[in-house]
């Protein structure tokens, strides 16, 4: 574990960047141990990245930047209970075939699998889901340094304060450095994608949540066309997507393509509207079943930059018409499709869908297009819904507004005081989230 001083780092979007005293590449946890003790005795602070694919600031490191890329041993896995064990910067792509070898899975994921799996928890990356929730309730147990350079666990049973609090705590509470995970017999899903009108997704939006184990759809702004997804677990054999499709709709299609199109919306904002239009009456419909993780997830290659917000169930119809009545009076001209999910109560203090039913609206540009009126537009609307933002994904919200929308929010910062009165694990987007 040698350290590395004044290299730069930058996110996946590249909208965030910084520069750390030094850097560090742990192998075990007792070296995130020595490394937050060093830390400690420079006066400095600590973070740990994963691969960079939050567009906050929250894996910013302005002391010692912690890279994970060597702390990825499977410590156990226990296909009679489902209990597995990894450590935090194991990739969720690696992660996904060591179960699939295992006969198990997770039950839900979001839509993709760069990330590490410490990252993905931190930030409560969650998918779409009727029954099963996001990753923050697909947790067993953590492992964490504490800024005084333990080791502690915890779990339901151990400490479980500190687990309901870490499981999305964003590297404020202590170092992440392994994750016991629940998972479950792996299983096939079968992907019903089909385009629909805008006015048909919302007339149905109860029906397709109640019928469908994961459902979700796009909508491509200035058209009435929507793209929807719809996930179930099927029996075999597998039907999946041949290679020649899988690589003319994944890879040509939805990267390719849709890359060189932003391209020419950046340099021609005015076509916007027709370029969607088109792209929404090119949409075709396909079913085909697989192994769950490769339904949930698909590759992304053109880059962009995001926000999200999770609102109230009951509220999703009336936002999604008010925000469509925005592009009607704004001058937004905007390529990326939005994005809807749904998901389940969860408890982690932090999860974006802490103890209710809850709706996820995202909203992305291009990532050489300015974002701020847009997404300052979409903010103001989903936070006069008590909005809660996505810890991963651009927002401006403080620990003033947070408090206000998170029943938890106060015990976290208490337990913050209690665990690093210090700010050892602090940085810019921690202070602005839970305040100094």
């Amino acid at each position: 574990m040698s350290p590395k001083t004044r290299q730069k780092w930058r996110n996946w979007a590249g909208n965030q960047q910084a520069t750390p005293h030094r850097s560090v590449t742990p192998r075990t946890a007792g070296e995130v141990t020595d490394a937050v003790r060093s830390a400690a005795d420079d006066g400095l602070t600590v973070r740990m990245t994963g691969t960079g694919h939050s567009f906050t600031g929250a894996a910013v490191a302005e002391g010692v930047l912690l890279r994970p890329t060597e702390l990825t041993a499977i410590r156990s896995v226990d296909t009679a209970t489902g209990l597995v064990t990894v450590e935090a910067g194991l990739p969720l792509h690696a992660f996904n075939r060591v179960l699939d070898e295992h006969g198990l899975a997770l039950a839900n994921m979001g839509d993709i699998q760069e990330q590490t799996v410490a990252g993905a928890l931190q930030t409560a990356t969650h998918g779409t889901g009727r029954d099963a929730a996001g990753l923050a309730s697909q947790v067993a147990a953590l492992e964490l340094v504490l800024a005084d350079g333990t080791t502690v666990a915890c779990s339901p049973d151990e400490r479980p304060d500190l687990f309901d609090a870490a499981r999305a705590g964003l590297g404020a509470l202590g170092i992440v450095t392994a994750i016991t995970w629940k998972t479950v017999p792996s299983f096939l899903l079968c992907a019903q994608e089909e385009p629909m009108k805008w006015d048909e997704v919302l007339a149905r939006m109860d029906e397709f949540d109640f019928a469908n184990e994961h459902f979700e759809f796009y909508w491509f702004p200035h058209t009435e066309g929507c793209l929807t997804k719809r996930n179930n677990r099927v029996e075999g054999p597998a039907r999946p997507l041949s290679k020649a499709k899988h690589w003319l709709d994944d890879r040509f299609l939805s990267n390719t393509v849709f890359g060189a199109i932003n391209r020419v919306t950046h340099l021609a904002p005015v076509s916007t509207p027709f370029v969607n239009g088109i792209s929404a009456k090119a949409l075709g419909a396909r079913t085909y079943s697989d192994t769950s993780y490769k339904v949930f997830t698909s590759p992304r290659t053109v880059r962009f930059k995001e926000q999200e917000y999770a609102i109230p169930r009951e509220e999703l119809v009336p936002a999604l018409r008010e925000l469509r009545s925005l592009f009607a009076r704004k001058d937004w001209r905007v390529s990326f499709p939005i994005e809807v999910r749904l998901l389940p109560p969860e408890d982690a203090w932090l999860s974006m869908a802490y103890g209710r039913p809850t709706a996820f609206i995202a909203v992305h540009v291009y990532n050489r297009d300015a974002h701020e009126a847009y997404f300052r537009g979409v903010e103001d609307l989903l936070t006069a819904l008590g909005g809660r933002p996505h810890w991963g994904k651009l927002h401006t919200r403080d620990a003033d507004y947070l408090e206000k929308v998170y029943p938890r929010f106060g015990d976290f910062q208490k337990l913050r005081d209690e665990m690093d009165p210090d700010r050892r694990f602090a940085n810019p987007y921690t202070t602005q989230v839970f305040g100094n």
